[in-house]
């Protein structure tokens, strides 16, 4: 997946409806800057957005996704390609199986110190976890750090299990240089999406350096209940 090909097509959809990075922005309630990003294959929208620039401007996710239009489609295979976020180097996951039925949630963070996007894909009985934005916007930014530790943890029954992890030993970074390479991409995790709540899912973000050690838990959030 080429994400400088799949933000040209995002650009070449956007200018052929007439509409600005502005406009374009507010249509999907994003920063006009964001829309930057995924023209400049920096970064790639949600997947509940890319579904929806889908519908809007009559061209299939697959096309999207592959940055181009494909004009040999077989008209008796379905297959959905789905991307997550929010934010980074383009996660996707793809199912193949026309008879399976998938829901969406977006996931946030209600911290202020971070702004953190990403998605839950779900069925009645797995679901798939996908962040690849997480910005840190606290008031320690240029402080440095020569261990960084970032954990993705799902609270069940009191029991907090470590879903995975990113480590940094090494040159001294801040934070926030550290946490926009995390991606954290968890196909088809054993967790029904019914069981995630409020403070269910966290990432334990720890660092320390040889005069500070910094902890903290950021509870994330998804946007609504899951249906199934």
């Amino acid at each position: 997946m080429n994400q400088e090909k799949i933000g040209a097509f995002i650009k070449d959809i956007r200018k052929k409806n007439n509409l600005t990075q502005r406009e374009l922005a507010d249509k999907y309630g994003v920063t006009y800057q964001a829309v930057s990003k995924w023209e400049n294959g920096k970064n790639l929208p949600d997947i509940s957005l890319i579904r929806q620039m889908s519908k809007d401007f009559n061209v299939s996710i697959e096309d999207i996704l592959d940055g181009e239009e494909n004009k040999s489609k077989k008209s008796k295979i379905i297959i959905m390609i789905i991307i997550l976020l929010i934010v980074g180097l383009g996660l996707f996951f793809a199912f193949n199986n026309k008879d399976e039925s998938y829901e969406f949630k977006t996931i946030s963070s209600s911290c202020k110190d971070y702004e953190i996007f990403g998605s839950i894909a779900y069925d009645k009985n797995k679901s798939s976890i996908y962040i690849s934005n997480i910005n840190y916007c606290g008031k320690d930014k240029n402080i440095k750090y020569d261990r960084i530790e970032c954990i993705l943890y799902e609270v069940n029954n009191e029991e907090e299990i470590e879903i995975d992890n990113y480590k940094h030993n090494g040159n001294s970074i801040t934070l926030d240089e550290f946490l926009k390479d995390v991606r954290f991409h968890i196909d088809k995790y054993d967790s029904i999406c019914k069981k995630y709540n409020e403070n269910s899912i966290y990432i334990l973000v720890k660092a320390s350096n040889d005069d500070k050690e910094y902890s903290k838990k950021v509870y994330l959030s998804l946007d609504d209940s899951c249906k199934k």
